[in-house]
């Protein structure tokens, strides 16, 4: 079995020395980045099963990077900083983060966590559903791909997004708490704000109806939560 490969992006040479020390003694491959131009770079050329991301950068910060990588790969991102404060962690995980670490760490959990990402990571491909279409009108979901179209134009999402959108439009007319969305998403081991949700929800309207979609699909159930509707409910600002 082929080991994962694993880039590391941070500025600081002592971290990212640190880094490669513990991720290759538990037996992964890695490449380093020291700046995000670098990061992007390298993701480009190469598929990485996971990123280890610094936000604190001088040429281009993690938020950056994650976003402009999410543009164009699903690769699972841990996000590594010294700010603590909820609004970062919930800035990262809107942005496309995939999980959010606060330095300093102990070994086993960062371990813990890049072993929890590819696990699911590999679970979501593997129980990918084969030739499925998810169609309503005018919009196109198409889960095995992961690609969105509004009649013939493809719209991007990142992943979360994308996995949020799916979910909704799977459950028929059934309302989803945030809660039940951030386990579907983050699995039982989130420990962050479920706001998350209401983020990856505005940027997924936005999308859609930006790219035409003549009604709002993602409805808000006030109270409780959220649900997938085509018809009989006005558009939502």
């Amino acid at each position: 079995m082929s080991k994962a490969q694993v880039l590391i992006v941070d500025d600081e040479w002592n971290m990212r020395n640190l880094l490669r020390i513990y991720l290759r003694k538990e037996g992964f491959d890695t490449k380093e980045a020291a700046t995000g131009q670098e990061a992007i770079s390298m993701a480009g050329q190469q598929a990485f099963d996971l990123m280890l991301l610094d936000v604190m950068m001088p040429d281009m910060d993690g938020w950056q990077v994650c976003r402009l990588v999410r543009e164009r790969s699903s690769i699972p991102i841990l996000m590594l900083t010294a700010r603590s404060e909820i609004k970062d962690k919930v800035q990262g995980l809107g942005i496309g983060a995939d999980d959010y670490l606060t330095k300093p760490f102990e070994p086993e959990e960062l371990l813990a966590r890049i072993h929890s990402l590819l696990r699911r990571s590999m679970l979501t491909q593997a129980l990918a559903p084969r030739e499925e279409v998810l169609e309503f009108p005018g919009l196109r979901i198409y889960p095995e791909s992961r690609e969105v179209r509004i009649e013939e134009q493809g719209v991007d999402f990142t992943l979360k997004e994308f996995d949020l959108l799916t979910v909704l439009a799977r459950g028929g007319q059934r309302v989803f708490t945030r809660d039940e969305l951030v386990e579907r998403l983050w699995g039982n081991d989130y420990g962050g704000e479920t706001r998350v949700i209401d983020t990856h929800i505005k940027n997924i309207r936005e999308k859609l109806q930006k790219a035409g979609l003549a009604y709002n699909p993602v409805q808000t159930v006030w109270g409780l939560g959220y649900k997938f509707q085509v018809s009989g409910i006005p558009d939502e600002k």
